[in-house]
């Protein structure tokens, strides 16, 4: 076996085994995004406070991080296994945006999480810019 088909052999190996632990990932985090479901659902009816609301918000954009890591996960089967760098800053955005939601004490660290978003946003342009975009 010569050593270009050897190295292929263990690439389609490993990218095997890479695509089988992300479907497992895939289908534990439609589980946990089916039990924040009956969780939010739950909160939804109970009674209403402002822990129960805070809690509400929290679990609602828990529940938008779990449809983007499920559609990261499906947008790197579409592009040929790789994973697109906007959607690791649209979930790094809504991450902190669920930060700001839950840690909403201090003014100091809003302050540093608005200007964590504002350079996320401008990655987020910087990734879209046809510069970066691979030449067809």
């Amino acid at each position: 076996m010569s050593g270009s088909s050897q190295s292929k052999l263990i690439s389609r190996v490993l990218q095997w085994v890479s695509s089988a632990a992300l479907l497992l990932l895939a289908v534990i985090l439609i589980i946990f995004l089916i039990k924040e479901t009956i969780v939010l659902a739950t909160l939804l009816f109970a009674v209403s406070n402002s822990t129960s609301i805070y809690s509400l918000i929290d679990g609602l954009i828990i529940y938008f991080l779990y449809f983007e890591f499920i559609a990261l996960i499906i947008k790197y089967f579409q592009s040929d296994y790789h994973f697109p760098l906007q959607y690791f800053i649209y979930i790094a955005i809504t991450a902190v945006i669920r930060l700001i939601v839950v840690e909403h004490n201090s003014p100091q660290l809003f302050i540093i999480y608005s200007v964590t978003i504002l350079i996320l946003v401008i990655a987020l342009y910087f990734a879209n810019s046809e510069r970066l975009k691979p030449k067809e």
